[in-house]
């Protein structure tokens, strides 16, 4: 029988004394001696401690032992005397963190700034909504998270420690912020309503009261109290539930619905307060927005790394411009210290933000080996919240943090930004909260990234890869094509595609007269001869054909006599133009050819290129002409521009007759009832979007019945890939468009 042995809590620390007494008093000349010795009267106490039968371990009973179904056999002299050196080794007798309680800074102050105007045509509350911390705050409480009294009973055994907001100072907000701004905002507490009313105008995404001031004081001062709290080991972690946000606010300017930026102030503060423990702090910004103040914070400071993945469109995302793309690296001795990964569209979720950190986040993380971690952790990316358009879980959101919770000894703080459906950052933010509490994460649904997702991240890890050894090294496919002379496949296709459309429809080439895509669409943009007329016009935009093939079975290469071109598609234009209908063909290539970029190995094609070409269409080869009815299909990422067309093109839902959109995995981009509060019941009603059933769009968030009618009129598809969609919902598409023309012929249509 294997007798265990248990020592006392007593003799264990005096055993641990006693070492590290001797550490203490040996001198570098008998350290070697003193170990000796001490390794000796551990081994000689602890065989003394086991021959005494009141310290004797109570055997388990056998359902409850680790292997019990085995036979037990005596251990070999071999296995006693490894055990025995591994009981002799000094650790410690506790967890130093894990014994140490979450922390959660909130104060109900930080609701009183709120709007004093808000607009009359507006039927819904400002997205930054004074709600959305206390509806955060009771969600914890309802999972008895939080020793309050309106918190569910029994709330947990280790409840979340309450941190204390208290008001920033003025030289502590000036670490980062321009003198001038704190004492412009500071001014707003003895301004008149209606000067606040009319300085709300002057301002990017900001309102005012006179109450805003001390909010922001609070906010500020609650984010450094909490990174204080957990840098000081008071608390393990913390979750700070805290507003107005503050990862927009530059330097001498608020916006963004954002005052103080808080997440950049704290860390100022703790690298000052901490010298020694806090010099290095890793900022995480997941929110849906690229924040653009804590960039500008620390563009050029060597010691805080800045990660941000956010929507960008291509500058076209909120807060605009090109700072949030993925060639903004840092400056001076900062270079390589601000990494951006800017998706290209709305729409992305779980697997593409998991499949950034493995491939960007982490493996950059992990180098840079950061003292301390702050997440700037908005939740507007959350499935549900319109302004985000993304599908980001509170499952996910656990898994994010999980994954940065090793790094720093645990010294991770997560501070509220953006967020603006309260459902979807309750749920978001309780999931965060008990993550760091020490619950393990909730499983994902959704493991496959979407291509856009794929291509963004590998982007990001190519052009960083000269900062960091750690990330994949850029192609060298450039270098190839010059070199050798080659051509893209997808230009040789496509002029292939352009002769035999030409051909069989008599097809030419609509030219673009504007710079920057003219060069980047020529022989994209085809049309019949009659798509002028005042009959239907069907517009295409479309990813370019795929390329299908059956490898070598010896050399494993694809072979062109084995290879297939497939073009589903051009069925659709075939039967679009037996009808008589007008045709307008858009392909959107993923690359482009012969473009100067700088630098060179970036010619990935821009989201604002296919929507700047969509307007462009729309105004010089659509809008001016007489066509009866207008039908849009979108096929892959290519329908991001539709939708660009629609949320942005005053009046278009007067002329247009029907959309039609088949997406696979690409993200699904909905449209936007911020200018026209009817443009999703329009969408729902003349839309038809055929949706594979693996989407994501379907996956929807706890008490959600149906997608939001934002989406459109939706048909879950049991194909996988584009081309099965587009063979298996032909005759679908085609009874759509037929019934929208009200089933007549065209020859009727011309009558």
């Amino acid at each position: 029988m294997v007798v265990s042995v248990v020592s006392t809590p007593e003799s264990h620390a005096v055993t641990l004394n006693g070492y590290g007494a001797s550490r203490r008093n040996s001198t570098p000349s008998n350290a070697n001696n003193n170990m000796e010795d001490t390794s000796s009267a551990l081994l000689k106490r602890i065989n003394q401690t086991s021959r005494d039968p009141s310290l004797h371990a109570r055997p388990l009973p056998e359902h409850h032992s680790v292997g019990s179904s085995r036979k037990s056999h005596p251990p070999s002299d071999e296995d006693s005397s490894d055990d025995l050196a591994l009981d002799a080794m000094p650790r410690p007798y506790k967890f130093p963190a894990a014994t140490l309680p979450t922390g959660l800074c909130y104060d109900v102050r930080m609701r009183y700034h709120c709007e004093l105007d808000p607009p009359k045509q507006r039927l819904d509350f400002h997205p930054e909504d004074p709600r959305r911390i206390y509806s955060i705050y009771k969600e914890l409480c309802t999972a008895g998270l939080v020793d309050d009294p309106m918190s569910t009973r029994p709330i947990v055994s280790r409840p979340l420690k309450r941190i204390s907001a208290r008001n920033a100072t003025r030289a502590e907000v000036c670490m980062v912020h321009d003198p001038k701004h704190f004492s412009f905002i500071e001014g707003t507490k003895d301004m008149s309503e209606e000067t606040l009313v009319h300085l709300e105008r002057q301002y990017d995404s900001i309102y005012f009261n006179r109450l805003t001031y001390a909010s922001a004081l609070l906010s500020a001062g609650g984010a450094i109290d909490t990174c204080r709290a957990v840098a000081s080991r008071q608390v393990k972690n913390a979750m700070a539930v805290i507003r107005p946000p503050g990862h927009h606010a530059e330097c001498n300017r608020p916006m963004g619905f954002c005052i103080f930026d808080n997440v950049s102030i704290s860390a100022k503060v703790c690298q000052t307060d901490f010298p020694d423990t806090c010099r290095k702090i890793l900022i995480l910004d997941w929110d849906v927005h690229h924040g653009n103040g804590i960039q500008q914070a620390f563009y050029q400071d060597p010691n805080v790394l800045y990660i941000s993945i956010h929507v960008h469109e291509d500058g076209n995302f909120y807060p605009s411009g090109p700072c949030g793309d993925h060639l903004h690296c840092g400056a001076g001795p900062g270079l390589g210290k601000n990494i951006n990964i800017p998706w290209p569209t709305k729409g992305m979720g779980d697997a593409d933000y998991l499949f950034a950190f493995q491939n960007v986040v982490l493996p950059v993380a992990y180098d840079f080996n950061p003292d301390f971690v702050i997440i700037a952790a908005g939740f507007d990316a959350a499935a549900g919240d319109q302004l985000g358009g993304c599908f980001v879980s509170p499952a996910c959101y656990a898994h994010m943090t999980s994954m940065l919770m090793p790094l720093a000894n645990g010294k991770v703080v997560a501070c509220l930004e953006g967020g603006y459906n309260l459902k979807s950052i309750s749920k978001s933010a309780l999931a965060v909260t008990r993550t760091l509490m020490g619950e393990p994460p909730d499983r994902l649904q959704e493991t496959s990234p979407t291509p856009s997702g794929i291509a963004t991240v590998q982007q990001v890890a190519a052009y960083q890869s000269r900062f960091w050894p750690c990330l994949y090294p850029k192609d060298m496919d450039q270098e190839i094509m010059r070199s050798l002379g080659a051509e893209r496949m997808h230009d040789i296709i496509r002029c292939y595609q352009s002769a035999q459309m030409f051909e069989n429809h008599k097809m030419t080439n609509l030219w673009i007269f504007r710079n920057g895509i003219c060069k980047s669409f020529e022989k994209q943009v085809l049309a019949t001869e009659n798509y002028d007329q005042p009959i239907p016009l069907i517009v295409l935009f479309h990813d370019p054909p795929e390329l299908t093939g059956t490898p070598d079975p010896v050399t494993k290469k694809i072979e062109l006599e084995n290879t297939w071109l497939a073009d589903g598609l051009k069925h659709y234009v075939d039967w679009a133009a037996r009808q008589g209908f007008g045709v307008i063909d858009v392909n959107i290539p993923k690359d482009l050819t012969d473009v100067d970029t700088e630098p060179p190995d970036d010619r990935t094609i821009s989201m604002s290129e296919p929507e700047e070409l969509a307007v462009y269409l729309w105004e010089n080869y659509i809008d001016n002409h007489d066509a009866s009815k207008i039908f849009f299909i979108g096929v892959g990422t290519a329908h991001s521009g539709i939708m660009h067309l629609i949320n942005n093109r005053e009046g278009i839902y007067q002329r247009v007759s029907g959309v039609v959109n088949l997406v696979a995995e690409e993200p699904l981009v909905p449209v936007s009832d911020q200018n026209l509060y009817f443009l999703s019941k329009w969408y729902k009603t003349n839309s038809c979007n055929f949706v594979s059933q693996s989407h994501r769009v379907w996956v929807l968030p706890p008490g959600q019945k149906k997608p939001s009618k934002r989406f459109g009129t939706l048909v879950a598809s049991p194909a996988k890939s584009l081309n099965d969609m587009l063979v298996k919902h032909q005759s679908e598409v085609q009874a759509f468009i037929l019934g929208k023309l009200g089933g007549s012929s065209m020859a009727e249509h011309r009558g």
